[in-house]
């Protein structure tokens, strides 16, 4: 069974910088998108960023110019996270392709 894992969050204060991480445990062939989601308690998970196998990616306006989405030829994808506001604190969550969800990170960005 293919295990999705999350890396990279933590604690950091507002205008700082996160990188997160996300990998499968073993190859995904015809994998097109992956995606970064976001949730906070109370509020539907939101669409962060995505990206396709041909590299086009896609923000949720509250990011643009901020976070930058990006892949490797091993299909890890990146979601590096700069100016970070206090609104940017949520649990944050992977998908690769359809169905491989990761079990989410924690980010935190506070004074």
């Amino acid at each position: 069974q293919v295990q999705v894992a999350e890396s990279g969050g933590g604690l950091v204060q507002p205008g700082g910088s996160l990188r997160l991480s996300c990998a499968a445990s073993e190859v995904i062939f015809t994998l097109n998108d992956m995606v970064w989601y976001r949730q906070t308690p109370g509020k539907a998970r939101e669409l962060v960023a995505q990206i396709n196998r041909f590299r086009t990616t896609t923000y949720a306006d509250s990011v643009k110019g901020r976070f930058i989405i990006s892949r490797d030829a091993k299909n890890t994808v990146y979601l590096q996270m700069n100016r970070l506001k206090p609104e940017d604190t949520a649990v944050y969550y992977c998908r690769l392709g359809p169905q491989y969800w990761g079990q989410g990170i924690q980010v935190t960005v506070i004074s």
